[in-house]
């Protein structure tokens, strides 16, 4: 079982870090909710806790608990910048379909 962080995602989570004053990494999830049924949940990992599996690559450090981990099983975290816009894409490769929005997806 693996997540992946482009060398790009890496960059942009360690300036995240940088400008918070610390930090352990970046901690991943899901949550149910939107059209298909689950969102991905981006936020700071400060600790681990009991259950959590710890990823590390280019220097980052990624926490997902192991409730999580199966529906994030081998998925890659990118980050984009197109014109204005800036943000962390999800190469998942358990999706099975996504919502016209793309802010939720079915596994």
């Amino acid at each position: 079982m693996a997540i992946t962080l482009t060398d790009s995602a890496a960059r942009r989570v360690r300036s995240y870090l940088e400008k918070r004053g610390g930090g352990l990494g970046l901690r991943l999830g899901v949550r149910r909710t939107g059209c298909s049924g689950f969102a991905y949940e981006v936020d700071y990992a400060d600790e681990t806790r009991s259950g959590d599996v710890v990823f590390e690559q280019h220097g980052v450090k990624v926490v997902v608990s192991r409730e999580n981990l199966s529906f994030l099983d081998g998925t890659e975290v990118d980050f984009v910048s197109q014109g204005l816009n800036a943000s962390f894409k999800f190469h998942n490769p358990n999706v099975k379909e996504e919502c016209g929005c793309g802010e939720s997806f079915t596994v």
